[in-house]
């Protein structure tokens, strides 16, 4: 009932904005050495092969080096400073759209200037494996 209450109030403050529905949100990381590192994109649909929401596609497979799912990738470890779900990261992925257009730091880290906003970020980093458990599910529950 709790992560339901929470759910509600969660689609209801952040993803019901038209600005998420207008268009595909993308995630990039910079690396020294490898420049703008794509990881997916947020609001696609799971079927789509660049979803973070596609089990099987690189950005959402648990094992893919992309993957922002794989607890033991650059970019979903919990201690990668690459990763969102690192609490303390000074240089996490960003969410732009398909302009470049910022809409702010995807993290965990609370402290971020600029950080996506509070109420999307603070879900989905408490409830990171139940996401990740059925990411197919977990996107249409999210954004449809």
């Amino acid at each position: 009932m709790k992560i339901r209450f929470k759910l509600l109030c969660f689609l209801s403050a952040t993803l019901l904005s038209s600005f998420v529905f207008a268009q595909d949100l993308h995630l990039y990381v910079d690396k020294p050495g490898k420049g703008h590192v794509y990881l997916g994109c947020l609001t696609c649909d799971s079927y789509a092969s660049n979803s973070v929401w596609n089990q099987y596609g690189d950005y959402g497979s648990r094992y893919s080096d992309t993957s922002i799912w794989n607890d033991y990738g650059d970019y979903g470890s919990k201690y990668e400073n690459y990763s969102p779900w690192n609490k303390y990261s000074d240089t996490p992925p960003v969410l732009v759209d398909k302009s470049g257009g910022f809409y702010g730091y995807f993290t965990c880290n609370r402290y971020k200037d600029k950080r996506v906003e509070a109420g999307l970020m603070d879900y989905l980093c408490e409830n990171r494996e139940a996401l990740k458990a059925d990411l197919r599910e977990s996107y249409y529950r999210l954004f449809r």
